[in-house]
């Protein structure tokens, strides 16, 4: 198994054993891993993004930790607007297709309305807009979308 592997792992059970909040030194962490404390920032930004339902904190320096919560929400329109306000004002379609994937796994968006939506900001369909707008339209596009699956 990958040190990152091994690193998530750990924050998962971590996670699990304090009902959804972990905090954590980085340091503590690079130690017990022997890695480098930016291989436990990239594991954090990789697997415990808002995208995937998290929330992190973090405060750098002596005693600094890092803190990660799982988003506890069972309401499936405040699983939206969550989403909704994590979304900057920038979207890339990575990103876009992990905050799906989510709505989709916490049974708050079908599959079916998950790939239309999908299909409305992919490459595909904002081609004939110059790259470097794309993601900034497919972030609007992909807010006012998820606030129709809440409106029906």
């Amino acid at each position: 198994m990958a040190v990152s592997d091994l690193i998530a792992s750990f924050i998962l059970e971590a996670l699990e054993d304090s009902d959804g909040s972990a905090e954590l030194q980085r340091s503590v962490l690079a130690d017990k891993f022997n890695c480098v404390p930016s291989q436990i920032n990239y594991v954090i930004s990789t697997r415990f993004s808002p995208e995937r339902g998290y929330v992190v904190e973090s405060r750098r320096g002596g005693g600094g930790y890092i803190r990660i919560s799982r988003v506890q929400l069972t309401d499936p329109r405040s699983v939206i607007m969550h989403t909704i306000n994590s979304v900057g004002g920038s979207l890339d379609l990575r990103t876009a297709a992990a905050f799906l994937s989510n709505a989709v796994h916490q049974g708050v968006l079908a599959e079916r309305d998950a790939r239309l939506i999908l299909a409305g900001i992919g490459d595909n369909a904002l081609h004939s807009l110059p790259r470097e707008i794309r993601d900034t339209v497919r972030s609007s596009i992909f807010k006012y979308m998820l606030l129709q699956t809440i409106n029906d």
